[in-house]
């Protein structure tokens, strides 16, 4: 029979679970929560809206490169199955060009390996697995500072993605560990493709990547937590113009594109 302290220790444990599993699904509820201000980007992260700042960088010149590629579980299950990405050493990975089928027509995507290696290697290995296709792009921002195409996500909730998380690459790099300039926005210009993200993990400050992606079709302003991985051509830039004209449902600036923007299939040239 167990004692009092053996009881009290398997009910502390059960409640840490809970807390953590708690705070995963608040903080998957508002993936990538973006809000343009006129006095600068706030960035809203789990259940509350702050500036936060997050490095694992340590200098400049260090690109994760030269590091593993860490693909770690998430408590929150994948909205659709895949497996994992293999990489054996992220310098392994090339350049790339994907092309995203959308039903507005196609969006032509060049991918930094040099950059951003190991976020470049999940989104191969997500295209390949057909983890892409048929799904929606919910999210749409038409704000002064803030003008993104928001994909990724099977479930269409801004909520769902691969079942794994992995860390920010370029531009988070660049800064060091808490250097107050990683609170500054920084420029997102027209034609980045860069990746959504919950902000740090609280569990062990790691970063929250998973499938979710952004495509920026004005020059726009964020703190540099969102990894860079690609530029859009000219013709897919030509597809986002024409799904921005027509606007967001209700005539906000924030929310489901007005045209059904579905991502019919990713294919990687």
């Amino acid at each position: 029979m167990p004692s009092n302290e053996q009881r009290r220790a398997a009910a502390k444990r059960k409640l840490e679970r809970q807390v953590a599993s708690r705070a995963q699904r608040a903080r998957k509820r508002k993936q990538l929560t973006i809000v343009a201000s006129a006095v600068g980007v706030v960035v809203a992260v789990a259940a509350g809206v702050g500036i936060y700042y997050w490095t694992k960088g340590d200098d400049d010149s260090k690109t994760t490169a030269s590091a593993a590629c860490d693909y770690r579980p998430t408590q929150t299950p994948a909205a659709r199955q895949v497996d994992k990405p293999t990489v054996d050493k992220p310098s392994d990975v090339k350049a790339a060009n994907a092309t995203l089928d959308t039903t507005q027509g196609p969006i032509g995507v060049q991918l930094d390996a040099k950059q951003s290696p190991c976020t470049v290697a999940s989104f191969e290995s997500l295209a390949k697995q057909k983890f892409f296709d048929s799904t929606t792009c919910h999210r749409m921002t038409t704000g002064e500072g803030l003008k993104v195409l928001q994909c990724g996500d099977p479930s269409a909730t801004g909520s769902g993605g691969p079942g794994y998380q992995f860390d920010n690459e370029y531009p988070t790099t660049k800064y060091a560990p808490m250097d107050p300039a990683a609170q500054q926005p920084i420029d997102y210009k027209r034609g980045v493709l860069a990746m959504a993200n919950a902000g740090p993990d609280p569990m062990d400050g790691g970063g929250t990547n998973g499938s979710q992606f952004f495509l920026v079709y004005g020059d726009s302003k964020l703190p540099p937590q969102y990894t860079m991985f690609g530029t859009v051509d000219e013709a897919g830039l030509a597809t986002l113009d024409k799904i921005a004209a027509a606007g967001v449902q209700g005539g906000g600036g924030d929310g489901k594109p007005v045209d059904d923007v579905t991502i019919q299939s990713v294919r990687i040239d």
